[in-house]
Order: structure tokens, then C-alpha cells, then sequence
């Protein structure tokens, strides 16, 4: 749609602005069958200059002013802004009741939108939705959209970052310090910043305080660890197959730990899976299987030691090559220095679908009371 805009507003919007304003002014004729008049600007407030763009349209016998603030990709604390200078621009009074205050963005987290229903705010996503409420009116259109540029993600869950988000749910809610979550996570105190950033924008972490005396805790684990499961799943690690006799297959990973602890094995090592996943929220009676996490190209080494042959049918061992976040946190069991993967491997490693994987993961959970 093709806007006329006096030349003084023009001059006063971007072309983000301009652009934005066009297609919100299309939508809303479209889903409300109202007139377009024209689309003009007026200043956030008497103290702050900066312009906002005003769509203009004639409802019945009324006009109405969509007064527009424009983000591009936003969370619930990006668009506080947004609502502080709709609200200062909005009127009060009566003329308040012909004018609905908007935030348009190329896209709006569900947290952010939340916030702004609360707040009585309407938004609009170009490729996506368009809320708005006006006296009698509702629109709430939700359509599929395309997913955001990828050079405006940060993902959470590659690299020295997984060992960040691994050291947050570990930390269980707890305040901590930069410096501590760096140690923790074994990486840098810029990778910790990175990752803590993300999270504050989505809401899923909290700070206190400033400088040296800042500190941040997750308040939402839930959703932090259901997003690492998510990509979690998507990944096509290195694992390999493998057979061993075992006179008691209840007590294979007994077996095992006891010949890794007579090898020469120096590399970390840790079980995972089904079998690790039950000692620590036993639900089956029993696991005839052995996962065990070791570091990139030990397979060989590993199945020497313990004995294996390679089985594509009829295996009871997968050795799955991994490092990083899977090495974090591995904790002792039968205190022989035989080690576990974290509680929160455990739970992903389950997420395969495999058997019973998904009840046995919902008692992980439940044991984790996140």
C-alpha cells in the first residue's frame, strides 16, 4: 500500500518506519473493513521530540489513531520502552478513546506480547499477527510466520555456551556471580556475559546488582532445559555398537566400571542412558544395556578395554564420542570411581524415544523438581 504522508512527517521517519506503518495500515483496513485517511506523526511527549507514526482511519462515523512504535525483534524487556513512549503519546481524556497505541516488529517474543495485552497495547507482526482492542472492536489474527533472521539468533546450545547453560541449571536457582558461573562452566567470562544476555532478554534469568556486585539466578529451568532438549534431539553424534558377556545383564554397568577401573583408561568417561537414568530415579525393574559418554576418537580404545565386539544386531554397549557440556558434572556412583552423566544429560539422553526413555525421563524430571 502506498502511503501519502506530508513531506515534514516523511522527513521525520525512518524507512523502516515509513515501510512498517504501510503494511499495519494495509492489515487493519483488510481485517476491519475501516477506511484508511492518512498516515502523519506527532512527538512522544512534550519533552521528548523524537516522532511516532500515526495511521489515521475513519470507523463508521468515528476516527480512530493507531499510534505505531516500530521495533524489530523483541522481548518483554525491549518493548517496555516502547509502551513507556506509547503511553506518554497516547492522549488522556476523551480524545484518548479514539486512539489505540501499537508496537509493530518484525517480531515479538510470547512473553512480549503478553506484556503488552496486559498493558492494553495492541501489535502487529508483518508476516505473522495483528492484536488490537478498541471500544467494542477485537482483532486477534495468529498466523504462521517466518522464523527470525539467524544472524539475530544467538544460539545457546553449541560450544563453550552448552557449558554455560549446563552451570546455570546446575547452579538450582541459586544467585551467582560471573566470575563463579565462568569457573563452573569452565570457559570465559565473555561466553558466560553472551549467554546470560540472551536468557535476561527472554526472561529466563534475573541480575541484581551492578559491577562487581552483580549477580544473576535462572528462574525458569523448565523452559531453559525444554529449549536444550529441542536441539538436543537434532544432533547426529558419533556412537558406535557394541557386545559384551555378561552372566548377570542386570549388572552390566557393575561389569563395566569394574574393567574400566583395571584399564589404563585415562580419558573422562561417563554413563548415560537408560541404565544411568534408573539408578538415579530407578523406575524399571531392571536395564540389560550400557550407554557410556567418552571423549572424540576413544571408541577403539574403549573397546579394547572393555572387552567388546562390534554387534550392528544384538548390542548391549553404545559408546557415544561427545565432549563439552556432556563431561560437566559427572558425579560418582557405587564409590568406585565409576561416574554418571549429570541428572541433566541423563534427562536429555533419554529424549530419543527409545523403549521406556520417555517415562524414565519424566522421573528424571520429577526428581529434578525444577
Amino acid at each position: 500500500m502506498n502511503l501519502a504522508i506530508d513531506t515534514q512527517d516523511r522527513c521525520a521517519l525512518s524507512a523502516k518506519e515509513r515501510e512498517m506503518a504501510a503494511r499495519l495500515a494495509a492489515a487493519l483496513v483488510d481485517a476491519t473493513g475501516f477506511a484508511l485517511v492518512g498516515v502523519s506523526t506527532r512527538a512522544v511527549s512534550a519533552e521528548d521530540k523524537r516522532r511516532l507514526p500515526v495511521v489515521t482511519l475513519q470507523a463508521n462515523q468515528s476516527k480512530v489513531d493507531i499510534v505505531v512504535r516500530t521495533v524489530r525483534h523483541a522481548y518483554p524487556r525491549d518493548v517496555r520502552e516502547a509502551i513507556w513512549q506509547l503511553e506518554s503519546s497516547v492522549a488522556s481524556g476523551a480524545a484518548k478513546r479514539n486512539q489505540i497505541p501499537m508496537v509493530a516488529a518484525d517480531s515479538l517474543s510470547p512473553g512480549a506480547k503478553a506484556l503488552l495485552r496486559e498493558r492494553g497495547i495492541g501489535y502487529f507482526e508483518p508476516d505473522g499477527c495483528l492484536y488490537l482492542r478498541w471500544r467494542h472492536c477485537l482483532v486477534n489474527i495468529e498466523r504462521a510466520k517466518r522464523v527470525p533472521a539467524k544472524a539475530r539468533l544467538i544460539p545457546l546450545f553449541s560450544g563453550a555456551r552448552e557449558n554455560v547453560v549446563h552451570a546455570l541449571l546446575m547452579s538450582r536457582g541459586a544467585w551467582i556471580t560471573g566470575a563463579e558461573l565462568a569457573e563452573h562452566a569452565q570457559t570465559s567470562s565473555y561466553t558466560c556475559s553472551v549467554v546470560l544476555q540472551e536468557l535476561e532478554k527472554r526472561e529466563w534469568c534475573q541480575a541484581s546488582g551492578a559491577g562487581r556486585t552483580l549477580r544473576r539466578r535462572l528462574v525458569e529451568p523448565g523452559l531453559l532445559l525444554d529449549a536444550w532438549a529441542e536441539q538436543w534431539v537434532l544432533r547426529k553424534n558419533p556412537a558406535s555398537h557394541w557386545y559384551t558377556f555378561a552372566q548377570r545383564p542386570d549388572q552390566l554397568m557393575r561389569q563395566l566400571a569394574d574393567r574400566l577401573r583395571q584399564s589404563e583408561i585415562s580419558t573422562p568417561w561417563a554413563f548415560s542412558g537408560a541404565a544411568a537414568a534408573n539408578l538415579y530415579a530407578p523406575l524399571l525393574t531392571h536395564v540389560d544395556t550400557a550407554d557410556i559418554v567418552i571423549a572424540p576418537g576413544e571408541s577403539e580404545a574403549f573397546a579394547h578395554a572393555l572387552a567388546l565386539e562390534p554387534a550392528d544386531q544384538g548390542s548391549n554397549v553404545t559408546l557415544m564420542e561427545r565432549d563439552g557440556a556432556s563431561m560437566l558434572f559427572r558425579h560418582d556412583f557405587m564409590q568406585d570411581q565409576s561416574h554418571l552423566s549429570s541428572p541433566f544429560i541423563l534427562y536429555l539422553d533419554l529424549q530419543n524415544g527409545h523403549g521406556r526413555n520417555k517415562e524414565l525421563a519424566q522421573r528424571v524430571r520429577e526428581k529434578l523438581e525444577l
